[in-house]
């Protein structure tokens, strides 16, 4: 079972059959379901990506979802249900027969074992000064029962798409549908609001932080204490760079990173929180990760992690395309001001994927 975005609290990721993320923050498994699938149940998604999901007249398809109009928007659908999709499913079922031959099936759970082995190897590679797939990691051993976790629209995205292992008491959201910048910290207040007695964590860039996040801190201060659970993290990835368009225009455009739209000021946004009234953790070593997480997490009140991280870290899709390959080697060859530090990086997460196996299978294990 894959999962769009906003679909990531639906399924718990410790199911050995669930492929996690589909589409261009999506997962190795994700890719992998989608190229090898003969039949697809969409069941209340309204992924736009089709790229992304099995060729046209590849697959049979059927579609649930309780608003009519949104049936064959994205695949052609041969079976339509407009109903409630729990409803739907629980009638479908009972209607299921029992196979004996289990080899697709552990061969898709095979996979997701190896990509979880290749998101720990590669968030474990050192970086200048921190890994941030490394922090997204170590939160997910840490996550409190009922947690919710709100993202935000940037590089810390895909951290939040991959790395992140729900559990079955999680909820999540982000701006899944608009992919709006500074969604993560208004979330997180929103969640608190209608959660009060459920600890809420935020990742956020440090763009998303400068637009309007750190104007929020001043909200969470005010109302924290009407909060039965008062544990509200705010994570930002201190980065200095937009980094998600830092890396769409060098995959996507062949052109260097544009340092005067993409050098974001500096501020120390622990300094601030502190002034702000809040608790407040600077992390700039690897391993002050795992312990400054248990400190905001066994926290009285709110905290800000400012947690300085490397923007060249590469949000690497499930499949590269030779395009893509091609257009960041350009990116380098015009003089990105950070070109071999950027292609070190992408050559350590590829050799981490190499050496778990998470490569791409042969359609015969379909």
């Amino acid at each position: 079972m894959a999962k769009a975005l906003l679909g990531k609290d639906v399924l718990p990721d410790d199911l050995p059959y669930v492929t996690g993320a589909i589409g261009l923050l999506g997962t190795r498994p994700s890719y992998e379901l989608m190229r090898e699938c003969d039949t697809l149940l969409i069941v209340g998604s309204n992924f736009p990506y089709s790229q992304f999901l099995p060729g046209f007249g590849q697959a049979r398809a059927i579609e649930i979802d309780i608003d009519g109009a949104n049936i064959g928007m994205r695949y052609p659908t041969e079976v339509n249900i407009v109903a409630d999709a729990k409803a739907a499913l629980a009638e479908l079922v009972p209607l299921l027969t029992h196979k004996t031959d289990r080899s697709w099936r552990d061969a898709v759970e095979a996979g997701v074992s190896r990509w979880w082995e290749t998101v720990e190897r590669q968030s474990m590679l050192s970086a200048d000064p921190i890994n941030p797939m490394r922090v997204v990691w170590e939160l997910s051993a840490r996550l409190p029962d009922y947690a919710i976790v709100t993202g935000d629209s940037g590089s810390s995205t895909n951290w939040y798409a991959r790395c992140l292992r729900f559990r079955a008491t999680t909820n999540g959201s982000l701006s899944g549908t608009l992919a709006t910048m500074g969604s993560a910290v208004p979330y997180a207040i929103g969640a608190k609001f209608a959660q009060p007695d459920r600890p809420v964590i935020a990742l956020v860039g440090d763009g998303a932080m400068q637009m309007n996040g750190l104007a929020e801190l001043l909200t969470i201060r005010r109302y924290a204490e009407d909060w039965a659970d008062p544990r509200l993290v705010v994570c930002v990835f201190h980065n200095n760079d937009l980094a998600h368009v830092t890396w769409e225009l060098r995959a996507m455009g062949g052109a260097p990173k544009f340092e005067d739209s993409q050098t974001l000021p500096e501020v120390s946004y622990a300094d601030i929180a502190k002034a702000m009234g809040l608790q407040a953790i600077t992390v700039d070593e690897p391993d002050q990760i795992g312990p400054a997480w248990d400190a905001a997490l066994d926290a009285d009140g709110p905290v800000v992690l400012d947690v300085r991280t490397d923007p060249e870290v590469p949000p690497i899709p499930p499949h590269v395309t030779y395009e893509q390959a091609k257009s960041t080697a350009q990116a380098v060859a015009k003089g990105d001001p950070n070109g071999w530090h950027l292609m070190a990086e992408i050559a350590k997460n590829k050799a981490a994927e190499v050496l778990t196996g998470s490569g791409l299978r042969g359609r015969d294990h379909g």
